[in-house]
């Protein structure tokens, strides 16, 4: 996604340029948040309508403001994706026939970067718009529906792995926000923010149909999640996702964080 790069451009340069002018307006700052919203995925059972099956999200974070300017946060995101074949528009994946769900935990840690001069307490620097970049590590479980019942997609192997995939990755989160103030303590904001990551397999789905003459399924189960195409023919070897390109999950919603130290800040704090 070309829109990462350059966020992560415009970060690293305003970030820059702020560390090297604002020291004089260091103060510190602790708040505890929590994030409402919702989650979803881009990859190969939906490659590229945002917001499509979006799913309930929550979260909880702290962060660290040590400068109008910047700020640091680490928190804990649940949510779940979801993909589907007969959402989308496209002949092939129609005829592919292929569905998903997944849970995701993540753990993240990020830098904020604020266009605006921002404080909670300070009437004068109460909204901005900012960015963000981190890293998080994130726990995912692939599951299909079959016979009226989810079933875990990893241990299938329906790919025909010789190692199932892990299940716990590292990703890139990164996006855009603004933040305001509601009192002398509250602060409400706004998110989005992709996740990319370094898996192809938050769906399941990747590489080629097994050649089960050479490489057997583990299961009649496994056989029959991993080619539910409409077709009845004979897939082997034929393409069943996209593996040079990765998949991505998203969080976005709404941010309540409260200030942990309402104490009044000194003269200096609020230098002009």
């Amino acid at each position: 996604m070309k829109v990462g790069l350059y966020i992560l451009t415009v970060f690293v340069l305003l970030a820059g340029n702020v560390f090297s002018q604002t020291k004089k307006r260091n103060f510190r700052q602790h708040e505890v948040g929590f994030l409402i919203g919702g989650s979803y995925y881009i990859g190969d059972l939906n490659t590229r309508k945002h917001f499509n099956l979006t799913q309930p999200a929550g979260g909880v974070f702290y962060r660290f403001t040590p400068n109008y300017r910047y700020a640091f946060r680490g928190g804990i995101n649940f949510g779940s994706i979801m993909g589907d074949d007969s959402q989308s528009d496209t002949p092939d994946q129609l005829q592919r026939n292929l569905n998903f769900k997944s849970t995701i935990t993540e753990f993240n840690v990020l830098a904020e970067f604020n266009f605006l001069e921002y404080r909670i307490s300070n009437d004068k620097y109460k909204f901005t718009t900012f960015l963000f970049l981190g890293l998080d590590v994130f726990m995912f479980k692939p599951r299909a529906e079959a016979n009226n019942q989810w079933v875990d997609l990893q241990p299938l192997k329906t790919e025909g792995q010789s190692k199932g995939y892990k299940l716990t990755q590292m990703a890139i989160p990164f996006g855009i926000g603004a933040k305001m103030n509601v009192s002398k303590q509250v602060g409400i904001g706004l998110e989005w923010g992709p996740r990319k990551t370094f898996t192809d397999y938050l769906d399941d789905v990747s590489g080629t149909y097994v050649d089960y003459t050479t490489n057997p399924y583990t299961s009649t189960l496994a056989q029959t999640l991993a080619d539910r195409s409409k077709n009845g023919g004979n897939n082997i070897n034929k393409q069943r996702g996209n593996p040079r390109t990765k998949d991505w999950y998203f969080f976005f919603g709404v941010t309540l964080n409260v200030k942990l130290n309402p104490r009044s800040a000194p003269c200096y704090a609020y230098d002009h």
